[in-house]
């Protein structure tokens, strides 16, 4: 199984999120797009009663696609969410063809090597790195301490959690930056009403 990981807070999850799972599905041709959701992000803030509501939103998010799947096993541990125990993990869990690709934005890339057990993850894992645009990057720096990656060519879609957040406690419309399902949990819930 050609297997690639979307991990993040998804706080909460948007179209772009989606957009960029779509993308990554279409363009490098992985059989599963497995999204997973921190616990305990270890460089954001943490909201202890948000991690159900953020994990039961990417599941309505992606339940209409069947090469989406949602992993729990970030939130099994209930310890920080660190990338490369959770790569390990899926290496037992999955039978994958090659290695594990890793979904991530050039902002977190640029600091990957402060990650935890940063020279063993980038042993287990390819990444495809997602690249805003107008953005200049060099990454051939990471490139020559071996972190093997691809870079996502797809038109950077302008939406982020936080804009998300600040609108909703403005009392402003969410409608189409994520889905029906997620915008109709939201407003159940009274989420990111006091942010």
């Amino acid at each position: 199984m050609k297997l690639c990981i979307f991990s993040g807070t998804f706080n909460p999850i948007h179209r772009a999120h989606i957009k960029m799972a779509e993308y990554v599905l279409e363009h490098f041709g992985f059989d599963k797009i497995i999204f997973i959701p921190a616990y305990k992000p270890p460089h954001k803030d943490y909201a202890p009663e948000m991690c159900q509501h953020r994990y039961n939103m990417v599941k309505l998010a992606i339940k209409y696609n069947p090469h989406f799947e949602i992993s729990d096993i970030e939130y099994k541990n209930e310890g920080k969410s660190y990338s490369y125990l959770t790569a390990l993990e899926l290496n037992k869990q999955y039978k994958i063809d090659g290695k594990i690709n890793f979904i991530i934005g050039t902002d977190a890339f640029e600091k990957i090597e402060s990650w935890y057990e940063t020279d063993k993850f980038k042993k287990l894992v390819d990444f495809i790195v997602f690249v805003r645009e107008n953005e200049e990057v060099n990454l051939t720096h990471l490139k020559e301490k071996g972190y093997n990656y691809k870079i996502a060519q797809m038109p950077f879609i302008d939406i982020s959690s936080t804009e998300l957040r600040n609108r909703i406690s403005q009392g402003l419309s969410i409608k189409n930056l994520v889905s029906k399902e997620v915008e109709d949990y939201i407003n159940k819930n009274g989420l990111y009403r006091n942010t």
